[in-house]
Formats: C-alpha cells, structure tokens, sequence
C-alpha cells in the first residue's frame, strides 16, 4: 500500500469525510513561494498554509533559530519556570499590539487563544461580582475556530451549531457588517448590534469579532469604521471587546494589525497562525491590566488555565525571528503590490457569468462563485496550472506568502480563470 492509499484509508483530514475524503497530495519539500509534491510537480502556494507562512517555506532566518533554541532545549513547563524565547516574545507583542494590551498568555493555537480570551472575560465579570454577565455577542457570519466555546461564537447558520445545538452555550448574534471596505461607511449597519447591546447589555460580557475581514466564515472585507464604532459601544454599555486577528495579525491586511486600521485597541485581542511564519503552532492571547486584575480578584485568585505546551521554547524561539524578519522588510510594499496585482489580475473575471462578486484587500484575494466550488474537480485543475489553492464553500480565495513574486501571483491568478473556466460552464 503505498502513502496516498494508506493516508486515504486510515488518516482524517481537516474538514473531509472518512467515508470519501477529498484527494490529498503528497508534499516532499517546500522551499520559498514554492511545494514539491510527490510526482515532482511544482505548484506556488496560494494559501500560505493556511494564512501562516508569510515567509514562505525554509527560510534560512527561521531554520537557524530553530536550531538554536533546540540546542539549548526544545520544551520545558511554563509552570513556575520561565525562558528567555518567550519573555523577548511577550515584549515584541506589547510593543507591536494597540497600546494598552500589557499582559499576554500563551497558548498553543488560535482556538486555545480563542477559549482562553473567552474564558478571561467570563472570569473577569464573575470576579466583580456580576456573574449574570455571563453570555457573549458576536456579528454573524464569524469564524473563531473548531473547540466548544470557540465554536459557539462562530456563525449559527453557516457554522457548527446545527450539529452541536444541544452541547453549545446560546450566545447573541447581531447581523454581519454590511458596509464594505472602500465604500462610503453607512452608521446604520452597526444599529442592529447597538440595539442588542441596549437590550442585553447586563447580561454580555464581551463583543467578539474579528476586526474588518471576516475569514472562514465567508471572506468578507468590512469597513473599519464598524470596528470604531464597537469600541465606542463596548465602552458605552460596559462590556469587553475581543478582537480575534488570529487571520489577520501580522500584516495580512496591509496594517500589522486590521484593528490598527482605525487605531483600536480592545481589551482582549487573539494572535495565532503568522506568529511564528508558519513554522510551529504558536498563539497569544493578550488583554489590558484591567482584565488581567480583574480577572485575578477574588476566589480563586487565578487565571484557570494552562496548555501543556504554553510558551513552548521552539515556537518562541522561531516567533521572534519571523517578527524581526517581518520588521526588517519593507512589507508594507509587498503586500500593497500583492494586493494591487490581485485586484488587477482579478478584476477579468467579474464578467464571468458564474461569478457573484470579487474582493481583495492586502495580500488577500477572494473570488465568490454563484455555486458551490467542486474542491476535488477545480484543484486537480490548480494543480495542473501549478498553483495550490484550497476553496471552500462558494468561495475560490488565495493568501499568498508576503514573498510571493509578480510571476507567482499571476500564476495563482491565471490558475483561478483556468479551474473556473474548466468546472463551471457557461450559464
């Protein structure tokens, strides 16, 4: 049996049947912008690793850091020790972050980071004595992550809560933001989030969203000014904001944080994915000295949690040297001429019949189909095309590496126009 056949029988992937899983490919090496299947066929990274590896694959800077921390010791507890990776670490993200967000906690993934920043809310009302706020808000159309609380926070239609009603605490949901990035910003779209919070504000703990593009949930660039105003809410009816830039922190957008598109700064703020340049799972989730006292008043004096593997000395390490590789580069111009080129390179298709719309922002490009994208049918496509591109939903959307050159994104853009020509016909 060989690996693909073996990996198809007995191994399950993200969000793919047991019982006829999409196909998978092999990868052998990955190196820059660029991932050598199996076959030999090379195919540029459209994704990023999922919106993680802005560096691109095998970087020297990161490789050697790595090998360095591992030298001294891959992994030690968090509990009662500390190291130097994580303490350089936790400076950069406070020096780095909206002002105001002074202590982090480190976690081992976004959704980890997700859970811990829900959990720091709910903790810090209950140790005000106010446990009746107890329950959250977040605009429709989000995506937290896969874990319980997380998941509960997620969109109730297009998300997990048809499968799960009975397992996930009930949370309010407003409507998604309207206004698109780049239009004229309409006060009213955050009306129906205003009259929830008036309505329910004794019994929210926190707003959580996450600032101007909504990722898995449906790709959707907001307008900033969205984001403004629920600051301005959250300061209004007493209730925290969470800001969820797991997707977004790190300059995806064009900023180094969306939230610094209007220069937010909330209470609680989730990083993940890009913190360490794809390399190893690695998250934060940070908030203000206002949570974390609060938090810490009262019985049990604590903040109740603690992943095996927080502040892991390996992710640490390599963390800072994908922020300092980041710093070091002009990658505000990168990103702007991803985005420039992808908004030129994109724009064609807009006519095509089975297209519903075209978006881009930062190094971000989303094509919405009419119809559900055939993954299995328009990869093979991609493939042949040379690009590696994961669609899901109605939606065909690429984040590429900070790196990426001219000549690979106009690959990734030329292999979109050949799988939608090829898998959609003319209707």
């Amino acid at each position: 049996m060989n690996n693909i056949e073996f990996d198809k029988r007995h191994i399950w992937h993200p969000y793919t049947s047991s019982i006829n899983p999409l196909p998978c490919y092999e990868v052998v090496h990955a190196e820059g912008t660029k991932i050598t299947l199996a076959d030999g066929s090379v195919v540029v990274d459209g994704m990023s690793s999922w919106w993680a590896a802005i560096h691109g694959y095998n970087h020297p800077k990161l490789n050697e850091a790595a090998k360095a921390q591992l030298d001294n010791f891959s992994h030690i507890m968090f509990g009662g020790l500390t190291h130097e990776p994580a303490i350089v670490l936790c400076k950069k993200l406070i020096a780095l972050t909206p002002s105001g967000l002074n202590r982090v906690f480190l976690a081992d993934s976004g959704s980890v980071a997700v859970e811990v920043a829900i959990k720091m809310a709910l903790q810090y009302w209950a140790c005000q004595g106010r446990t009746e706020k107890n329950r959250l808000l977040a605009p429709r159309n989000g995506y937290h992550g896969d874990t319980f609380a997380a998941m509960s926070v997620c969109d109730p239609i297009n998300g997990m809560h048809s499968l799960f009603k009975n397992s996930l605490i009930e949370h309010f949901f407003a409507p998604a933001p309207q206004t698109r990035y780049g239009q004229k910003w309409n006060p009213d779209d955050v009306a129906p989030l205003q009259e929830l919070l008036e309505a329910n504000h004794h019994s929210i703990a926190a707003l959580i969203l996450e600032p101007v593009v909504q990722g898995a949930g449906g790709m959707r660039l907001y307008h900033p000014e969205y984001v403004k105003t629920c600051r301005q809410l959250c300061d209004q009816y007493d209730v925290l904001l969470i800001c969820d830039e797991i997707a977004t922190g790190f300059g995806r957008t064009g900023k180094l944080f969306a939230c610094d598109h209007v220069q937010v700064s909330p209470d609680i703020m989730c990083l993940g994915k890009a913190i360490t340049g794809g390399y190893m799972s690695l998250a934060a989730t940070l908030c203000s000295d206002t949570v974390a006292q609060g938090v810490c008043e009262g019985s049990p004096g604590v903040f109740m949690h603690g992943p095996t593997f927080m502040g892991n000395p390996l992710a640490c390490a390599v963390a800072n040297a994908s922020i300092d590789l980041l710093l070091s580069r002009n990658w505000q111009q990168e990103v702007n001429d991803i985005y420039q080129q992808l908004t030129q390179e994109l724009a064609s298709l807009q006519k095509h019949p089975a297209v519903a719309d075209i978006r881009t922002l930062g190094a971000i490009g989303v094509v919405e189909m009419k119809q559900a994208v055939d993954v299995a049918k328009i990869q093979r496509v991609f493939i042949e095309n040379g690009a590696w591109i994961r669609p899901f939903g109605k939606l065909i959307y690429v984040m590429p590496p900070f790196t990426a050159s001219k000549q690979d994104i106009t690959v990734l853009t030329q292999a979109i126009k050949a799988g939608i020509e090829a898998t959609f016909s003319p209707s």
